[in-house]
């Protein structure tokens, strides 16, 4: 395979976007990662969107934005995961230009959540679970969450109020980010006051949905050698199903898809989980984000909580997560959320993080998750020319 490098990156504000629309969302994204990679013309664009053929009404998506961007005559199409959606396009960006298919890729994730209302969002969202046997039951990802949060208490003995350290510090990283949709910070006594949505999961357990879009260039280091700033090299992935639906599984606190494709992502990049130096999660739900830091090796069954409460997990600490806010400060773009993670952690690993800067940042790991891991896709990124 041809080594592949991240040339341009590029995001907008999180938020409720009422007043602009889905593809033009989207160009604002494109137009700066192409600014960044100085104006390198893609030959292929990958779309990370979950919901625009139900809320936006919108299919064939990908000649849409293709088109609005002014990019004529490319291949574009759009990849579906779920959640999941930004982390999967990504890696068939990735694919391309490193078998040589295309020598420039473009991929953007988009979502716009708000596009519908209501009851109309409920049902959009319950797309990611099994149709038959959940949604049509009446069964919601939060509810889902509040089940796996009860039986990991149940088999751990964590204490219920530890939970909240993983959203008390993705708002107080969410502060120092432009884009955030809640720059913020919370406290512990907030989190533990705050309003159930479904048993035990509290109103800050879980990642607000939101507009956004975050979009990426992809190339190889010699076309990219130009540029003035630093190089991120793509050097893994990794992308595992699980049984879509909970009950399917032998172990439902076992993400072992998460797990596969941490695995798959390290192998191929030739490093341990151990060696990152940051690791940018998917905390949809802060269950979510304790049983990916067991699944992706770094505690062991039933100790993830540790991490979070003893502080593992800052800026300054063994392993920062989220360092921009992730979905809890940053606000949940659903399709495009993988896609920003790779942002993140590439304006960590070019040192462009301002206050949020994670010191000597060159080896990052990002897990996006459709639903409770029933797709995962990870990624390894190092800072080209450093050693881990």
């Amino acid at each position: 395979m041809r080594e592949v490098v991240i040339a341009g990156i590029g995001q907008t504000p999180v938020g409720e976007l009422w007043d602009i629309s889905l593809r033009s969302l989207a160009y604002k994204a494109i137009k700066a990662a192409r600014l960044d990679a100085g104006n390198l013309l893609p030959q292929a664009l990958y779309v990370g969107n979950f919901l625009s053929s139900v809320t936006s009404h919108q299919g064939n998506l990908g000649a849409v934005l293709a088109d609005n961007a002014g990019l004529d005559g490319i291949e574009s199409f759009t990849v579906e995961a779920a959640s999941a959606s930004g982390g999967a396009a990504f890696q068939m960006g990735f694919m391309a230009v490193a078998s040589g298919l295309v020598d420039i890729a473009l991929v953007v994730g988009a979502e716009k959540f708000t596009d519908a209302l209501g009851s109309e969002q409920e049902a959009a969202i319950a797309m990611s679970m099994d149709a038959d046997y959940e949604a049509a039951v009446g069964l919601t990802l939060a509810g889902q969450a509040g089940l796996l949060m009860q039986r990991y208490l149940h088999d751990s003995g964590a204490p219920r109020s530890v939970f909240g350290a993983i959203p008390v510090l993705a708002h107080a990283n969410a502060v120092n980010n432009p884009n955030a949709m809640y720059r913020k910070a919370i406290r512990q006594e907030a989190y533990e006051k705050a309003d159930i949505l479904s048993e035990p999961i509290n109103l800050f357990d879980l990642a607000s949905y939101a507009d956004g879009a975050a979009a990426v260039i992809l190339t190889t280091p010699e076309i990219a050698a130009h540029l003035p700033h630093p190089l991120v090299t793509v050097r893994g992935a990794g992308g595992v199903i699980d049984t879509l639906a909970i009950h399917d599984r032998p172990d439902p606190l076992a993400f072992d898809a998460a797990r596969y494709a941490v695995q798959r992502a390290c192998e191929m990049a030739g490093t341990l989980p151990g060696e990152v130096n940051l690791f940018e999660l998917d905390d949809a739900f802060s269950i979510y984000a304790v049983l990916e830091l067991e699944a992706a090796g770094f505690a062991g069954r039933g100790q993830g909580w540790r991490m979070a409460q003893n502080g593992d997990l800052a800026l300054n600490a063994r392993l920062p997560v989220l360092t921009m806010g992730g979905s809890k400060g940053r606000g949940n773009p659903l399709g495009a959320a993988g896609v920003y993670q790779i942002v993140e952690a590439a304006q960590q690993l070019r040192g462009q993080a301002g206050a949020n800067q994670v010191p000597d940042a060159r080896l990052a790991l990002t897990l996006s998750l459709g639903g409770p891991a029933s797709s995962a896709y990870a990624h390894v990124l190092q800072r080209r020319g450093t050693d881990r």
